[in-house]
């Protein structure tokens, strides 16, 4: 079973790709969220090179970079096989 980590917002990667779903709306919501209850769901990223990158939690990092975080709760995953 995985266990959550604290990572370095600032030394996580979130692809373009990913990053064009953005939603302004929900990310206020989440904060809003994080400030009543703390981060509940933790990000998922993997690792690569000397960076993480963004799999799941586009709006929860968002979230905490609003809320002027350095860090964030997530999963340390491992990529996908093909």
């Amino acid at each position: 079973m995985l266990k959550p980590k604290i990572f370095q917002i600032a030394t996580i990667h979130v692809p373009v790709k990913r990053a064009k779903s953005l939603d302004r709306y929900k990310v206020g919501q989440i904060a809003e969220g994080i400030l009543e209850d703390g981060q509940t769901v933790p990000i998922q990223v993997r690792a690569d090179a000397e960076r993480f990158v963004l799999v799941e939690g586009l709006h929860r990092i968002e979230a905490m970079k609003a809320l002027g975080e350095s860090t964030i709760n997530g999963y340390l995953v491992q990529p996908r096989q093909r």
